[in-house]
Formats: structure tokens, sequence, C-alpha cells
């Protein structure tokens, strides 16, 4: 089952706190695992990286802007992601999916004024091969449609239930389920 360019919704309760009520962009899906990046878990901080490029494309970010938490693996490395108005190639980008690309931070800094829309991560999350199906098939993820500019959502923190209460088979389930199950 190929998922690129949608999204995997947690499930609560969710076993794994680096995933917890999150919301993950499939960028790749293949017979070698699986690559993406949580989408709604802006960091605290700005950067586990003190780098002088890095804070030229941190200051050209979409609102909120700040690093966000793609995932547990490899947590001193950033990716970023943009969208832009045209599909001219960009030799510091590569194609991704859902119309986003994966941008050469190491590019010059200038190129990010191309950008209609940009957001940094911080590590990614990535599934081996059939991992992720295996996760699907147990009901671990909702696989959803992706919108555009859900990968720049404004309001992060409120991207899982409202990525759910768009989906029609969701919409019901996600309104009565409460904040915090403990508390039922």
């Amino acid at each position: 089952m190929g998922v690129a360019g949608r999204l995997l919704v947690a499930t609560p309760p969710m076993d794994d706190p680096n995933f917890e009520r999150s919301v993950v962009l499939i960028l790749r899906h293949d017979e070698s695992g699986a690559f993406g990046l949580v989408i709604s878990r802006p960091c605290d901080h700005l950067s586990p990286i003190d780098d002088s490029q890095l804070a030229g494309w941190v200051d050209r970010t979409s609102p909120p802007s700040v690093l966000f938490e793609g995932g547990p693996v490899q947590p001193d490395t950033v990716i970023g992601v943009a969208r832009f108005n045209d599909s001219a190639e960009r030799s510091w980008t590569d194609v991704a999916a859902a119309g986003l690309h994966l941008v050469d931070l190491r590019s010059d800094v200038t190129n990010a004024l191309e950008c209609v829309s940009l957001r940094l991560f911080v590590g990614y999350s990535g599934w081996g091969p059939l991992q992720l199906d295996g996760e699907i098939s147990a009901g671990h993820w909702f696989v959803v449609a992706c919108h555009g500019a859900d990968a720049f959502d404004d309001t992060p923190h409120t991207l899982w239930r409202r990525v759910l209460e768009r989906d029609p088979a969701h919409r019901t389930w996600v309104r009565e389920f409460p904040d915090d199950p403990n508390l039922n």
C-alpha cells in the first residue's frame, strides 16, 4: 500500500509518545520503507544546531516561524520543505510529494525568496520495509488526503483534530474523543 503524498493521522492511544496525536506527511513509501515528517509539532526551542546558514533559512519560514519536530530519526538533521507558485525545476530542490519540494539547505539562502511557503523540520520519521504497512493494517494510523497547505498550517497544534474532522469517516468519532482520555 503506497501512501506517499498522503497524511498519516495517529489513532489514539498511540503507544509511541513521538507520534501521539500527530499528523505525518508521507513523502516516500515503497518497497524499501517509508519516509515522512511530523507536520503538527512545532519545537519549543529554535534549533539543536548552531548554524548561521540555517538561521537565514529559519528567518524565511512560514508562520509560526520555528523549527518543527519532523520525527525521532536523526534529530541532529534539519530538512527543509517548500512550495512554489510554479513548477519550474530548481537545482537546489528535489520533488517530494503533493506539490512539495525537499530543499537543499546548504544552497544559497537567497533561494528561500522563491518559496511561497517554507518549513524546517528537525529529524524525520522513518519505517523499514513493510513496517508502515503493518502499522496501518493494525489500525495505528488513519490515512487521509493531504491538502496543499497542510504542511504549512499556521496553527499546527490543532491540526490533528482538524484533519480528522474534515474526513467524513472520522468526523463524528473525533468530535466525541476527549482531549484527555484519562479524564473520561
